[in-house]
């Protein structure tokens, strides 16, 4: 694991979700940018000190060293945006498996240079664009496939969170995560970066549609900030079907609101990640029936992603470990199926909406394909 060290959120989770996945175990890595910091994280978690590296290059060079059987085969990668793409280029081309924290990259020049050095050195890498991991989102994407909905006419995805407003109105001091508003350090977007891309990566992945142009109003809601934290973007897909991402975080008293609606001419269909063990799906002529997950109602790849038995909830680590497993099948050269994990095709799409919303309203609001 490159950064995820102590105090860190991000680290944490994607611990949890390979121990819970039983796929993998934790041997070393770079926990921190202080030496002494990443060597006591290490500590703490029964960790060789011996595998704990003082920087990224020290690892590749100790671990190239072992023999091949011995060595760390793949490294999560957990730090801010602006070192995703330099940690993964040196990972990839030194052979190592990589699992990355989204963005995949800062730029989508970066982007389509990863997935070129991917397409030469034939290692697995997975983007953990988390939400696609959760069972019934898996079962979304099947009914979808297999023509539930009809024609699809309408896509509507939010994710509406709170948290910046204590730090940019200066009410508390809970000073978290502000790195993710300085361009340095998360690149050209905070709002439509952190989580907008989500919304955009959802859509994409349950419907099996790629968004061809988009409209965007951004808002970074006070002067003196540098990037938007809010903002609307219209979406334009084939066919004449339309859609909109809500996104924002500056929503107060919102959490973590990610929800997504699929309209068709037969059903729709709705889900939503504070509650999500139930999947809706709605008709004209009939009443709305409920999936959820471990039920043998559900698709095989919905059913392959649940961890719990019926009635037992289970959310955001399970939902990550579903894509750590997905990701374990594939260095082990298995079969395993194309909605498991997010790979790097993913990482680019998502570059590409976040620098076309970005263009689209410095362009004074205007439609811009992707």
């Amino acid at each position: 694991m490159i950064g995820g060290g102590l105090g860190a959120f991000i680290g944490d989770a994607h611990r949890r979700a390979s121990r819970i996945c039983n796929d993998y175990e934790l041997l070393g890595g770079v926990f921190d940018v202080d030496y002494e910091k990443s060597k006591e994280f290490a500590r703490q978690e029964g960790i060789d000190l011996n595998r704990c590296y003082a920087s990224i290059d020290d690892l590749i060079i100790g671990e190239l060293a072992l023999p091949e059987e011995d060595r760390i085969q793949a490294v999560s990668i957990v730090t801010p945006n602006f070192l995703h793409y330099s940690f993964a280029k040196k990972l990839i081309e030194n052979r190592f498996h990589v699992i990355c924290e989204k963005p995949m990259t800062t730029s989508v020049e970066e982007a389509e240079t990863l997935r070129d050095i991917l397409d030469d050195c034939k290692v697995s890498f997975c983007l953990t664009h988390t939400y696609t991991g959760y069972p019934m989102v898996r079962q979304m994407k099947e009914l979808i496939s297999e023509g539930v909905l009809g024609d699809i006419q309408r896509v509507d995805a939010q994710y509406y969170q709170g948290w910046i407003n204590s730090i940019i109105h200066e009410r508390d001091s809970r000073i978290t995560g502000v790195w993710r508003l300085e361009p340095e350090y998360v690149g050209i977007s905070s709002c439509m970066g952190d989580i907008g891309v989500h919304a955009f990566n959802l859509i994409e992945y349950t419907t099996g549609m790629e968004i061809k142009s988009l409209l965007a109003d951004l808002n970074n809601v006070t002067k003196t900030n540098k990037l938007d934290l809010d903002g609307t973007v219209l979406l334009r897909f084939k066919d004449n079907i339309r859609g909109v991402i809500r996104s924002s975080q500056v929503a107060a008293g919102e959490e973590n609101n990610l929800r997504i609606a699929v309209y068709g001419s037969k059903a729709s269909l709705k889900w939503a990640q504070e509650d999500p063990n139930y999947l809706y799906l709605l008709s004209d002529d009939g009443p709305t029936k409920i999936y959820k997950p471990a039920n043998t109602y559900n698709s095989k790849l919905a059913e392959e992603s649940h961890v719990m038995p019926a009635g037992h909830p289970e959310g955001i680590y399970e939902a990550l470990a579903n894509i750590y497993k997905g990701m374990a099948k594939s260095i082990r050269g298995e079969d395993y199926d194309e909605g498991e994990f997010p790979n790097v095709f993913d990482g680019v799409r998502g570059m590409k909406f976040i620098e076309t919303v970005v263009q689209s309203n410095a362009d004074g609001n205007v439609w811009k394909e992707i």
